[in-house]
């Protein structure tokens, strides 16, 4: 069955209009979290304060881990805009928002109007794709770029030659977009799905369209000069990112994500909502041959999952968003198989999640039983009522869908439980932002800023909040503390203090500062006779200054101790 969509047009144009404005408008109503959205945060604004967008740096410090694209789209933002959260968010938001209109785009291409309209749809209202499109990671930038590399493949295996040709050199600048969005994996990938594609499908004819030649030279001359460059400037780059940020980290579990094999099916169970069975039932016809045509969009699609699927399930280190690639392969697909379901097919999906929803309205309000030191009443309650709210979405777009379904109005029926699965994707990111006060330091910062001096020393004490330099708009000196900023500290060992023994010494004798560090450990330092004056304190963790500076206290003797780490705040500050 085939259904078109030209009744509804101006429905399909209000829902356009509405996803935009819901999408980046959602997208400063949280405060950044710790960790990623700290790092991702801060390293950008450090560029932006140094006028260095060579080197990145969080807190100061080299920082390898990943390329430097999204940091500088996000430097740039801070640059047009307001160093605030909305900014931060922006970049992968625009890439799942651009994602979501390319899905679209390219269903209606590959299978006509419908398809695209269901893509989209799907897309947009997949939950993992919806809450990464306004979480500061670089995933959603590296899904984008992957997405299009192999959209961009896929219609240069048209008959016009010229076209094809500019769509492969579109798939390899996009190629190189993705290397430069989060390394080499973009390349593992892309070339993992077409060595299976040609061996399983038996058909070599998409090598001959690859413009190697041609797409290699563009490929380099955008990947290339930061990875020369960098490594030109910081000679010992090439060994931390190359090998130990790629294949130590996919050969052992040197960062401590390790998780079982089955894990990324649970990822997917939950992340596929609202459309997990139905993506799944999408799938079985997938590698059913379509007309005459050589090369076959469907497989192609089908394998880039499962290649995709299968290289992070056998990866030692594993986290959810890194299946997110996947997602819009299985929209296309999803979009392809649901523009031809039929009305038993779809009422059974859909009173499978009826269930599903009725348990999630029952166990919303539990959420307040999750109380204890960290997350209390208050933003429990507050979690509760979104989740509550999340589920009531969901319950009512289905029984809306049903009824659409029953009366054969199948499109009605799939874009209500899209706009039910992205009010409710919505939702439950905002019921995530009741636990700022436990999960960000945007409160602390600001109860402390009126009393801090950007020319005084700022200690972090055995942790580092990555929320907190952001929001103070200042690094700051780590104390007996590394983990990911080891390398840095081993590049430059003068920006740390590696001993409590040798900070105390300082706290005692030396200038004005300021520290940073937990409750418990603000009360042991106390007692221990450690002189110290609460500046600020959230139910994580106290700023406090030392009550006896040296000096009289004058901001101004920051660097009177020989001996001391730089004020590192003054020296990048806007």
């Amino acid at each position: 069955m085939v259904m078109n969509l030209r009744h509804t047009p101006w429905m399909i144009r209000i829902l356009w209009i509405a996803l935009f404005a819901v999408w980046f408008g959602a997208l400063d109503q949280r405060p950044l979290i710790r960790p990623d959205e700290g790092r991702y945060a801060e390293i950008p604004r450090e560029m932006v304060a140094s006028g260095d967008w060579l080197t990145p740096r969080l807190n100061d410090l080299k920082y390898f881990e990943k390329p430097a694209l999204q940091y500088w789209a996000t430097a740039v933002g801070f640059k047009l805009f307001d160093e605030d959260e909305w900014t931060a968010r922006l970049w992968p938001a625009l890439t799942g928002f651009l994602g979501v209109l390319l899905a679209g785009y390219t269903g209606r291409r590959l299978w006509g109007r419908t398809a695209g309209h269901l893509s989209a749809a799907i897309l947009a209202s997949t939950l993992l794709y919806g809450v990464m499109g306004h979480v500061l990671t670089l995933d959603m930038g590296l899904t984008f770029f992957l997405q299009l590399a192999w959209t961009g493949f896929i219609f240069a295996q048209q008959p016009d030659a010229r076209a094809g040709r500019r769509w492969m050199l579109t798939a390899w600048a996009a190629l190189a977009l993705a290397v430069l969005s989060k390394g080499l994996v973009a390349l593992v990938l892309t070339g993992g799905t077409l060595v299976a594609y040609s061996l399983l499908n038996r058909d070599l004819s998409p090598w001959r369209r690859l413009s190697p030649l041609a797409g290699l030279g563009l490929f380099l001359a955008i990947a290339a000069p930061w990875f020369v460059a960098v490594s030109l400037a910081n000679p010992e780059f090439p060994r931390f990112f190359f090998i130990h940020e790629h294949f130590e980290r996919f050969l052992t579990t040197v960062h401590r994500r390790n998780q079982p094999d089955w894990y990324f099916l649970f990822i997917y169970a939950v992340g596929a909502l609202p459309w997990t069975l139905l993506l799944l039932h999408g799938l079985f016809g997938a590698w059913r041959r379509e007309g005459g045509a050589a090369f076959q969009p469907q497989r192609f699609l089908l394998l880039w999952i499962a290649v995709t699927f299968g290289f992070f399930s056998i990866s030692s280190s594993k986290l959810p968003p890194y299946i997110l690639p996947i997602f819009p392969a299985l929209a296309l697909l999803g979009g392809r198989h649901l523009a031809g379901l039929s009305r038993r097919a779809l009422l059974l999906h859909l009173a499978a999640l009826l269930p599903l929803a009725l348990a999630a309205i029952w166990l919303a309000p539990q959420a307040v039983k999750w109380q204890d030191e960290d997350y209390s009443l208050a933003m429990l309650q507050g979690v509760a009522h979104w989740l509550t709210g999340a589920a009531g979405a969901l319950l009512l777009g289905l029984v809306g869908a049903i009824a659409l379904a029953w009366k054969k109005r199948t499109i009605a029926a799939l874009t209500a439980l899209a706009t039910a699965g992205f009010i409710s994707g919505t939702a439950t990111l905002l019921a995530h932002g009741e636990l700022s006060p436990y999960n960000s330091a945007k409160a602390l910062a600001a109860q402390a800023a009126p009393r801090l001096r950007p020319d005084v020393p700022f200690y972090s004490l055995l942790h580092y909040e990555q929320t907190l330099p952001f929001y103070l708009e200042r690094t700051l000196t780590l104390v007996q503390y590394q983990d990911e900023m080891a390398f840095g500290l081993k590049q430059e060992p003068q920006k740390w203090i590696p001993t409590l023994e040798e900070f105390k010494q300082r706290w005692r004798t030396g200038p004005h500062a300021y520290a940073v560090m937990t409750v418990d450990e603000f009360k042991k330092f106390v007692a221990e006779g450690l002189p110290m004056q609460e500046i600020a304190r959230s139910l994580r963790y106290v700023i406090a200054e030392n009550v006896r500076p040296a000096h009289g206290g004058d901001g101004g003797d920051c660097a009177a101790t020989p001996a001391a780490p730089p004020c590192n705040g003054a020296r990048i500050q806007p």
